[in-house]
């Protein structure tokens, strides 16, 4: 986000989150000699930007980007809780299903147009439209008659979100949704400019001239291929004020060694780091240690491999990776090994507070034990008529993912019959093979958007656009409904459903868990008000400056 998100994509705080109503005293702070001449933030990542549309966005690198170049409702702070963006005032109904809206009347697009209630109407209905195909559609169902009109059930104009005034926007919701101003906050659910959509057509946020902003940046020299590109500030942004940064020029390294080695020679402010890395780094000034809510997992096809229906095979696979050895000595970048699909920083039991992947930890899912790999296997090899297995994993080509998939093709070589080819892609190619389904078995990465169970959960609903391994369950979908539709407003119920539902999923092997995946990095300490959120959209750099 995956989910985001896809992190297939797919990464502490630096420092204080200065909010835009500080931005008479950021201005002020400027005499003072505080900030650098030069504000200039150079970035690297990992892989190329997918998309700038986001509708179409399903990667954590696409959703950043139109983190940082647009604007909704509210923004997330240092400590991930909405602050007022656009919209200046809420007002909650007492049932929790109406949301009512003022906004903000000074926001502009880059384009000289206002910033409108019809704009949140036009992208809602926009993403849920069956010929837009958004993969990422489905988090907008709380929203009245959503699913309907996703279906093509309903026409778009039925949807339960209404411009009562230029500056007014009510939504109704289907049910109570605890953390819809979270959602609010994630670039999803942000405002889409109708005329350049209409002026652009398919070709909208498809290249930076086929955009429009109306955020702290807008998007430039990107062609939709290159792997370099800048987000420059937005002189029509409401808030310009309290955006310091001129421009941050972001670039794609595949090879941490790159990017490492061009942070040494002061030519980019930031690079992740690989294993040695990290062992090399950790009292250097300037390493930031990061453990977003992001995993990697192995999904198996049963879609494209018969012999993946087999639940005996597929707990075999899964018992014969030792993911200690995958993450102390050959990641060694600070990843953890996970105790289910849903990783650490996920929330908590109401009443005892235990933390969600230590109450729904299901030991055989995630253990490693080759003997009785092996026992399951040729199992399973008697209940499907077969002796051998061979298939090839799919991943993106940076560097974790290719020492991920060398170690699993090595594990599962000790498993008698099999034999793994792998297959390392770019990453946009990636994302389009894993929706269209078009793989044997696949490295996928989820980063969440907003810190609850349900956020990995769904991906593995049967109508979910994610779930293209071909596993699928009534009593899952039975128990994600339920948490959401009945138990919406009674905590503790609704918990307990989310718990056994991810236990189910890891009695039946839906997935494999391998890790949940650190970020480590080097962040030179001039670079201020980097809020980074590790359970959603990573960095927000709408008040980050360059000290001197």
């Amino acid at each position: 986000m995956k989910r985001f998100l896809k992190v297939s994509f797919i990464f502490g705080t630096v420092a204080l989150f200065l909010t835009a109503c500080g931005g008479k005293n950021n201005v002020q702070s400027k005499g003072n000699g505080q900030y650098a001449a030069d504000q200039t933030l150079n970035w690297t990542e990992s892989s190329a930007l997918a998309t700038a549309d986001l509708a179409k966005a399903t990667d954590t690198l696409s959703f950043n980007v139109l983190l940082n170049t647009q604007e909704g409702l509210y923004r997330l702070d240092k400590n991930g809780v909405p602050q007022n963006a656009l919209a200046t005032k809420t007002v909650i109904s007492n049932d929790g299903k109406t949301y009512t809206f003022d906004l903000r009347k000074k926001a502009k697009w880059s384009n000289g147009q206002e910033v409108t209630a019809k704009d949140f109407v036009y992208s809602w209905q926009r993403t849920l439209a069956p010929k837009t195909a958004s993969q990422d559609a489905f988090y907008l169902y709380q929203v009245k008659n959503a699913q309907e009109i996703n279906e093509g059930k309903k026409n778009v104009n039925d949807l339960g979100i209404k411009a009562l005034g230029k500056y007014k926007l009510q939504v109704q919701l289907t049910k109570p949704v605890s953390y819809f101003k979270k959602l609010l906050a994630w670039p999803l659910f942000f405002p889409v400019n109708k005329t350049a959509v209409t002026k652009f057509g398919t070709k909208y946020g498809t290249q930076a001239r086929y955009t429009v902003s109306n955020g702290p940046f807008k998007l430039t020299n990107w062609t939709g291929t290159n792997k370099k590109w800048t987000l420059a500030k937005n002189n029509d942004y409401w808030a310009k004020d309290s955006v310091h940064l001129k421009r941050i020029n972001e670039l794609v390294t595949e090879s941490t060694t790159t990017s490492y080695e061009l942070y040494s020679d002061k030519k980019v402010d930031e690079t992740l780091l690989g294993g040695q890395q990290v062992k090399n780094n950790r009292r250097n000034k300037d390493f930031v240690k990061r453990l977003p809510t992001a995993t990697t997992r192995l999904d198996l096809n049963q879609n494209k491999v018969s012999a993946f229906k087999n639940l005996n095979i597929r707990r075999a696979l899964s018992l014969a990776i030792d993911r200690s050895t995958l993450t102390q000595n050959v990641l060694q970048d600070g990843s953890v090994p996970l105790k289910g699909f849903v990783p650490a920083g996920m929330g908590k039991n109401p009443e005892t507070q235990q933390a969600f992947n230590e109450e729904a930890y299901v030991k055989k899912a995630v253990s490693y034990n080759l003997q009785e790999a092996k026992k399951l296997l040729k199992k399973g090899y008697q209940e499907t008529g077969t002796h051998k297995l061979r298939f090839t994993i799919v991943t993106a080509d940076t560097d974790s993912s290719k020492q991920t998939v060398e170690y699993l093709q090595s594990a599962l070589a000790k498993l008698p019959g099999v034999s793994i080819n792998v297959s390392t892609i770019p990453f946009v190619q990636l994302i389009a093979k894993q929706h269209a389904g078009n793989y044997e078995a696949s490295i996928q990465t989820w980063q969440s958007v907003f810190a609850d169970p349900i956020n990995f959960l769904d991906i593995y609903e049967s109508t979910s656009a994610y779930n293209t391994s071909g596993w699928k369950s009534t009593a899952f979908d039975k128990l994600t409904n339920e948490a959401e539709n009945t138990y919406g407003n009674q905590p503790q119920k609704r918990w307990a459903k989310l718990v056994t539902a991810e236990k189910l999923l890891l009695n039946e092997q839906g997935t494999i868990p391998l890790y949940q995946v650190a970020k480590s990095q080097l962040l030179r300490s001039k670079v201020k008000n980097v809020v980074y959120n590790p359970a959603g959209v990573p960095y927000d750099w709408k008040n980050t400056y360059i000290a001197n």
